[in-house]
């Protein structure tokens, strides 16, 4: 098992239309016969500013290239380029 997180501040758009742009992406993995169970994805926001955690964990190293493969994940990745403030933090935890 393989676990990522990314922290960024959230800084252009609305967050009701992240949260919806969040959902689509969840929504896309869990309907995904390749992956659905070997990708869990979980986004939160802390409560006392704009800051997000999303925490992925992939089953394999298969799994996290066949997402990448993945249109929905290709669109999602811009989005959170585009939403998010010019810094971010990225790590593989394990």
């Amino acid at each position: 098992m393989k676990h990522f997180m990314i922290k960024y501040q959230f800084a252009n758009g609305t967050p009701e239309e992240w949260h919806r742009e969040i959902g689509r992406f969840i929504a896309a993995l869990d309907n995904d016969a390749e992956l659905n169970g070997r990708i869990i994805y979980r986004c939160m926001k802390n409560r006392d500013d704009s800051s997000y955690w999303h925490l992925a964990s992939a089953a394999d190293d298969l799994a996290v290239k066949t997402l990448q493969q993945r249109d929905f994940f290709k669109h999602y990745t811009e989005k959170t380029r585009r939403w998010r403030a010019a810094k971010s933090r990225s790590r593989q935890l394990n």
